[in-house]
């Protein structure tokens, strides 16, 4: 299908200013109203890839109150904007936990942003369930991790690029967004390549503030490091808006992906839609999701999305994958504690099982991460993936590193 040049910012625009958003059709639930925060960043540069999350959650709150709600209560969301400012992050975290008293908390993208809240959720023994790849190296008892631990995306991504399949690289780039993700996902990159024989000659690395639109003398240093003899690949963890002038200056300068194929951790169908896709062709993406996968439970989950979000052609991506997989495991502890407490709440989801729209089943791990599957996608012209590769079988997050020499120990 052709995808409209559409972002987040754009969608349902009148929503951002509201604070308390019941859902749509009423439920039969009786009693006080369940509570949902959502904590996500619907200004500020990453509205492109944060408003789409806020979306994601009204709409589960919505179809959970048209099946009579959660353990017999409505659901009621409480929408903030922390406008992808950190500190402020912590603020409306305190907000939702100390005023509104939610029941849960959907939210954040970056790990500043969460490392920001993780004091708030611990000190106030709230609950946050956060949608996106990360780091790693982080467990905390109020967090439910349910997108991706390295070993589940930037590890796999990167030996897919090293072997014959991805090219056969040997020497690697690694640009990202100057904040914790980017630089911490790349220590664990550059000791796994050293593992590999790949010595740090054979590795650049570069970053830039978040934001960032300038991008025309880092791709020619990209090219220069390129030219030298062996085979190079781009591994890019650059965040947010600054997405979108960094792949057109990739068109820009003739990168194309037979000859230096960039594999991207934190662009998606939405972040594409906003980009002329004919010059990115074949460059990759590595996710646990993509909306061209063929599965019952996904082509549910897209439908259900063009009907709340009335639009056919709005996409879905991996981050409202796992923001609707969060949604279902809380709402069957709700159901299985038969309460909405924190305490009982956190022990009933481990061990939670969703038949996810990924085409796997999808386990909570005592370690507060997921069992996921692993995927790579090639950008095709209409802004959708073409999936070249994947893992038979969902894999269990490590979240501690053995790249990071002292966390190892703390491996399970």
């Amino acid at each position: 299908m052709t995808l409209p040049r559409i972002t987040r910012r754009t969608a349902l625009a009148g929503l951002a200013g509201s604070l308390s958003l019941p859902a749509i059709h009423s439920a039969s639930a009786q009693g006080a109203p369940i509570k949902v925060g959502v904590l996500h960043s619907l200004t500020g540069t990453m509205a492109i890839s944060e408003t789409a999350l806020r979306d994601t959650v009204l709409m589960m709150v919505e179809k959970a109150n048209s099946a009579g709600g959660i353990a017999g209560r409505r659901v009621e969301a409480v929408v903030v904007d922390p406008a992808s400012n950190w500190p402020l992050f912590a603020e409306k975290a305190r907000e939702l936990l100390a005023v509104h008293k939610v029941d849960v908390t959907f939210g954040c993208w970056t790990s500043v942003s969460r490392k920001s809240v993780l004091p708030v959720f611990e000190e106030l023994n709230g609950l946050l369930f956060y949608p996106v790849q990360y780091e790693g190296e982080e467990e905390s008892r109020n967090i439910f991790y349910t997108g991706a631990a390295p070993n589940q995306q930037a590890i796999p991504a990167v030996e897919y690029l090293m072997g014959a399949d991805g090219g056969e690289a040997k020497r690697i780039v690694l640009l990202g967004t100057d904040y914790v993700y980017p630089r911490t996902t790349n220590r664990i990159l550059r000791g796994f390549l050293n593992s590999k024989g790949i010595t740090d000659a054979d590795i650049m690395e570069e970053y830039t503030p978040f934001g960032h639109s300038d991008w025309q003398g880092i791709v020619s240093r990209v090219k220069t490091f390129a030219s030298q003899g062996k085979k190079t690949a781009i591994v890019s963890t650059i965040n947010g808006d600054a997405n979108v002038p960094f792949y057109r200056e990739l068109g820009n300068q003739g990168i194309k992906a037979e000859d230096i194929p960039c594999v991207a951790f934190s662009v998606g169908e939405e972040e594409l839609a906003g980009i002329d896709t004919k010059p990115l062709v074949g460059h990759l993406a590595a996710w646990n999701y993509f909306m061209s996968v063929d599965a019952p439970a996904n082509r549910e989950f897209i439908s259900d999305w063009h009907t709340f979000i009335r639009n056919p052609r709005r996409v879905t991506n991996d981050p409202m994958e796992a923001t609707l997989v969060g949604f279902k495991m809380w709402a069957q502890a709700v159901a299985q504690a038969g309460t909405t407490a924190v305490d009982a709440v956190r022990t009933a989801v481990i061990g939670q099982k969703v038949a996810a729209p990924c085409g796997f089943t999808l386990e909570m791990l005592p370690n507060h991460h997921l069992t996921k599957p692993v995927m790579i996608g090639e950008i095709q012209e209409n802004g959708q993936f073409n999936i070249v590769w994947r893992t038979p079988a969902p894999v269990p997050a490590e979240n501690w590193s053995r790249y990071i020499p002292e966390n190892a120990n703390r491996r399970r």
